[in-house]
């Protein structure tokens, strides 16, 4: 019998009544700890990136049925981004201010050592529940690297030591406390490392990765839980999906590796209102910050050994918002919005990152009227037929 006066071991948080099916697809959020939202605009937004903001946004979220948010890592101001709260702490500050959300804390190897790393990651995991995860973010921005004077590696070398980042992670989180962690790469060395506590989620905290390249799509498959993707077209999801699960199910991982998509988010009353709102936030580009974040990111992606790295393909008007979301369609009323998201899941795709132009009231309304349809529409047996789902909306791609 457990006596009451001894601390009770933390129990997981009940699911959202909108989330209890375990075929759904789930819903995360890109959290504004970065000033200037989530696009590269002169447009006026009810965004903000301070942290009393961004509480209200996180319980806003959870509330509606969210269930995972994603910090973003800036180290240094580019691209319209003037201000930059540090991923990792702003993780754990909406944390401690909800009771379900599961945050996402981007991670940079190079700036961040994997032992910091595991050590912060699980203690944040122990304090909140196991709701902590992190999305390893092998780096694009040269300038960064040089502003605090961290070496800078080519794609290829960056990609391979985020690989090993995450095999450490995995290492210490999971070696018998008895044995600690041993590794010996080119980039990372651990001698019988012992860390205690370990973290509460089992085996170990989800561990995110994206990109387009080989590299990425070889990390996504060989040691990711999830992997993320830029938005694209339809045979562009279908061929990103196919090879990263083939290169998985050599590796061994077929049934482990998930995926997950980042989509801009216009609901409006019509289409056509939808649409213009892209068209004003396209035509008020920053033009100098997105031709700069250009030429940065056109680097990146031409830099790879198959030239396919994320942005290779991205036109001016796609790169006003990070991460290619305008492509991933989600622009329109709430039935059509819904209508892609059931595409995307038959596609493969286990989870939608989105982002918003006034976070103020559009994490709510999608909350409101996207995603309980989605739901109701997953209760109806949508969402599981791909190629119906292409019939009835694959046209848009």
């Amino acid at each position: 019998m457990t006596s009451p006066n001894l601390p009770q071991p933390p129990q997981p948080p009940q699911p959202h009544p909108l989330n209890r099916d375990p075929t759904r697809v789930k819903f995360a959020y890109w959290v504004p700890n970065v000033s200037g939202g989530l696009i590269i605009s002169k447009i006026p937004q009810r965004t903000s990136w301070d942290l009393p903001s961004n509480i209200r946004y996180a319980r806003t979220a959870e509330t509606h049925g969210f269930e995972y948010a994603l910090t973003q890592i800036r180290f240094t101001a580019s691209y319209g981004a003037a201000n930059q709260h540090e991923s990792v702490s702003f993780s754990q500050a909406l944390l401690h201010n909800t009771d379900k959300l599961k945050v996402i804390a981007a991670i940079l190897p190079g700036p961040w050592n994997p032992a910091v790393v595991a050590k912060q990651i699980a203690s944040i995991d122990n304090y909140t529940n196991g709701r902590i995860a992190v999305n390893i973010v092998s780096g694009w921005f040269k300038g960064e690297f040089t502003a605090i004077g961290e070496w800078w590696l080519e794609h290829a070398e960056r990609y391979r030591r985020s690989n090993e980042f995450i095999r450490c992670l995995k290492g210490i989180w999971t070696a018998p406390e008895e044995e600690g962690f041993s590794f010996g790469g080119d980039f990372y060395r651990f001698r019988n490392y012992r860390l205690a506590p370990k973290p509460l989620q089992k085996p170990y905290p989800e561990i995110f990765q994206g990109g387009n390249s080989d590299d990425a799509r070889r990390n996504g498959a060989e040691v990711s839980d999830w992997y993320f993707m830029n938005g694209n077209t339809l045979e562009g999801f279908r061929e990103q999906i196919g090879d990263v699960r083939a290169r998985a199910r050599k590796a061994g991982r077929e049934k482990e590796v998930k995926f997950a998509v980042n989509g801009f988010v216009i609901v409006r009353e019509t289409e056509e209102e939808a649409v213009r709102v892209l068209l004003e936030i396209q035509g008020k580009a920053d033009k100098e910050a997105v031709e700069a974040f250009h030429d940065a990111v056109q680097q990146a992606g031409a830099s790879t050994a198959n030239k396919k790295g994320m942005w290779a393909n991205s036109k001016f008007e796609d790169l006003v918002q990070y991460n290619d979301g305008f492509k991933t369609k989600l622009i329109g009323t709430k039935e059509q919005v819904a209508d892609r998201i059931l595409l995307l899941k038959c596609l493969g795709i286990d989870l939608v990152l989105t982002a918003f132009l006034h976070y103020e009231e559009e994490v709510e309304a999608f909350g409101k009227e996207v995603l309980p349809l989605v739901r109701e529409l997953e209760a109806q047996g949508r969402g599981k037929d791909v190629e119906d789902e292409i019939r009835r909306t694959g046209e848009v791609y």
